[in-house]
């Protein structure tokens, strides 16, 4: 198991997170903007029902990683607006307040901020600070090869789990995700390459729920999700 979880823990990727990314998370959004006047961040967050995250009291979620034949996951139960986070694995319960970190329990919310990050990545792209966004169009995904959009967010050098990370996410007309690449360091050649299947509305949050790789070797996906207002 050991082995499993330094597997999971190199290929499924920690995200440069930094402490005041935790507040924006709570942030009320009652702004009423025009979509002409979003940028592409907002689109893609909205499009996943972005508006509707002022009103989640719990989320819940099981985080799965299928990859060489052996099975891993993490259960979590998070209340944003209290910070209380619940995590259930195969050897473990942990439970703990994200505003009172302590040694104890860095650990498991490094783990925790990876699944979330996974699980609501359009979000991350208005929560988090400290990142350089650029932009192309019309170009071939990394997988289907499909003619889509791209935007890049780049981490500073400075801070979180993994400072300097590159991450491409290729979105369609409708400005939903359906590929990315993880670029370790900012590297020309991409650490991990999966799609993004299987959205589906969780009372008003829209996730994709699986992810694969070219080869067919490694899966991520989330099972027992729920969504509680």
């Amino acid at each position: 198991m050991k082995n499993i979880l330094l597997l999971i823990l190199f290929t499924v990727f920690l995200i440069s997170c930094k402490n005041n990314n935790k507040s924006t998370e709570n942030v009320n959004q009652n702004q009423s903007i025009s979509i002409e006047n979003l940028s592409t961040s907002e689109k893609i967050a909205n499009a996943s029902g972005y508006k509707n995250w002022k009103d989640v009291s719990e989320i819940a979620f099981t985080f799965n990683v299928n990859r060489g034949g052996n099975h891993f996951y993490r259960a979590w139960t998070w209340k944003p607006k209290s910070g209380d986070v619940t995590m259930t694995s195969a050897n473990d319960t942990i439970s703990y307040n994200r505003t009172q970190l302590d040694s104890l329990n860095l650990e498991t919310d490094a783990a925790f901020i990876n699944d979330k990050y996974w699980l609501l990545t359009p979000f991350q792209l208005m929560w988090d600070e400290g990142i350089t966004i650029s932009e192309k169009k019309n170009v071939a995904a990394p997988i289907s090869k499909d003619t889509l959009n791209q935007i890049t967010i780049v981490y500073g050098n400075k801070g979180g789990y993994t400072p300097g990370d590159a991450y491409d996410f290729f979105y369609d007309e409708d400005f939903k995700i359906r590929e990315w690449n993880y670029r370790k360091g900012n590297a020309d050649t991409p650490s991990l390459s999966t799609t993004w299947e299987d959205y589906e509305d969780f009372n008003g949050i829209e996730i994709a729920k699986t992810y694969k790789d070219s080869t067919g070797g490694f899966k991520l996906y989330f099972t027992d999700i729920s969504v509680k207002k």
